[in-house]
């Protein structure tokens, strides 16, 4: 395992290398002038969350699309991943991470679009879209659209279930006692007792699970704010001299004292792109489900879980992490436990509000991405593949507990970067699209309620 361990580093030490991020925040950049900043619209975008668009073509809710897509988005990777990226990066990498989200709201607005300007209904009348028929219908590119599709399938493998599952099961053990076999045989059976339902399961399930413990988080995140605020102002100070290799007045942060701008910006940006997912293609899978009049709506609504993700939850994690390490100088560990650690300074229920953390944004995030794995699948195999395919996902779920857990981020990170290339393809040669359904939609500050097109059968795509 130690072994492979040290490939998976070499192979993303290529992948996450300057090529990537270069990329991947270029395209964030182009994307943010290509749609005359689109991040301009955030204020609309949230308030069409709770709008209904009834009477529309798709299968859930616009809300039901959005908190199925925050479920898989508001994960580990707000809590562990935050913490890792600090670890590895040093406190820099908080900025680039929140810059990834501040520009990646324009990527997740286009992807969204687009998956949403493509969709098609399957043999069951169900709406099915995503890159992979941007790429097939948009640039008749199918070849490229079904190796998206597998990379879709197989990384809900790694990043949306092995990982959860191993650090559910991590955090169970070490608040509980409860072993991992155990707790694996627990989240595979939860997995299976939801996903079974299909989308309108997980919708239901998302939406009444992501509000509550994204707020229960937040909450938390603003005690400890409160508990080291003499140490806020410090912290936003460490991290930019680090994020640009400048040498902070007070000295390093776990050895850190000089982190090079490239460490920072790779794991910032690495981890950013796990937890927002902007640009790699996933969350526009279930936008394109969503009962929507046209693909522009609900790409302002996609847009905003960005934000609440990456630019405030992923924030505020930092935030408490980095203030934390300031307040408390002997604060030395790795990885999530920088914030687990951190969230011990809440008196008696600090350890339960990390504990619950972890548990709730990891499950959810498992769900989301059993709906991800699937519909990749489905654009190979058609809907037999399906049923198989879930009681793949849920055996990976109950074997996830098992890896070590540096490894399976590695994976992860592997696979995030093998994915995101082709959606970035499409979203890049389809941004004339873009910027043309944004005109013919957004007007004048106000989102048109023409109906687009109807949407075409898996059957009669061309």
């Amino acid at each position: 395992m130690e072994k492979f361990g040290q490939i998976i580093d070499i192979i993303n030490g290529w992948l996450w290398g300057p090529p990537l991020l270069i990329l991947l925040v270029g395209t964030h950049i182009y994307l943010t002038f290509r749609t005359g900043f689109i991040q301009r619209k955030l204020g609309l975008g949230i308030k069409l969350t709770v709008a209904r668009d009834r009477g529309s073509p798709g299968d859930i809710a616009q809300f039901g699309a959005l908190a199925t897509a925050l479920s898989s988005t508001i994960g580990t990777g707000n809590i562990i991943g935050v913490g890792t990226a600090i670890a590895s990066g040093g406190p820099g990498a908080l900025l680039w991470m929140w810059l990834t989200g501040v520009f990646g709201i324009a990527t997740k607005y286009s992807e969204s679009l687009i998956a949403v300007k493509y969709r098609v209904k399957n043999n069951k009348g169900m709406m099915i879209g995503g890159a992979m028929f941007a790429l097939e219908r948009g640039l008749k590119m199918k070849w490229l659209a079904a190796i998206f599709a597998f990379l879709t399938a197989v990384t809900a493998f790694g990043i949306g279930c092995a990982v959860q599952s191993g650090s559910v099961a991590t955090a169970l053990y070490e608040s509980f006692g409860i072993t991992n076999r155990i707790s694996g045989l627990i989240i595979a059976a939860l997995t299976a007792l939801v996903i079974i339902g299909g989308l309108k399961w997980i919708a239901r399930a998302a939406e009444a699970l992501v509000p509550f413990m994204s707020i229960f988080y937040v909450l938390g995140c603003i005690v400890i704010l409160a508990l080291n605020y003499r140490f806020i102002i410090p912290a936003i100070q460490l991290v930019c001299a680090n994020a640009f290799n400048i040498r902070s007045v007070g000295g390093g942060f776990l050895g850190f004292a000089a982190v090079k701008m490239m460490t920072a910006a790779r794991y910032g940006i690495a981890r950013g792109l796990f937890s927002n997912e902007s640009g790699m293609g996933s969350a526009p899978i279930v936008a394109a489900a969503a009962q929507t009049k046209n693909p522009v709506r609900q790409a302002l609504v996609s847009s905003t879980g960005t934000f609440w993700d990456t630019v405030v939850i992923c924030l505020m994690t930092g935030l408490v992490i980095i203030s934390s390490g300031l307040a408390h100088p002997d604060l030395q560990a790795a990885g999530g436990n920088l914030a687990k650690i951190a969230f011990s300074q809440i008196p008696h229920i600090g350890s339960f509000v990390y504990t619950f953390g972890i548990i709730t944004f990891s499950f959810s995030t498992l769900l989301g991405w059993s709906y991800y794995g699937e519909k990749g699948m489905e654009y190979l195999l058609g809907t037999r593949g399906i049923i198989p395919y879930r009681c793949i996902f849920i055996l990976v779920a109950y074997l996830g507990v098992i890896p070590s857990l540096n490894v399976v981020w590695g994976v992860a990170d592997t696979l995030n970067a093998l994915m995101t290339i082709p959606n970035l393809v499409a979203v890049l040669l389809l941004s004339g699209v873009i910027v043309a359904e944004t005109k013919k939609y957004l007007k004048d500050g106000r989102i048109d309620d023409t109906d687009d097109t109807p949407v075409p059968s898996l059957q009669d795509r061309k």
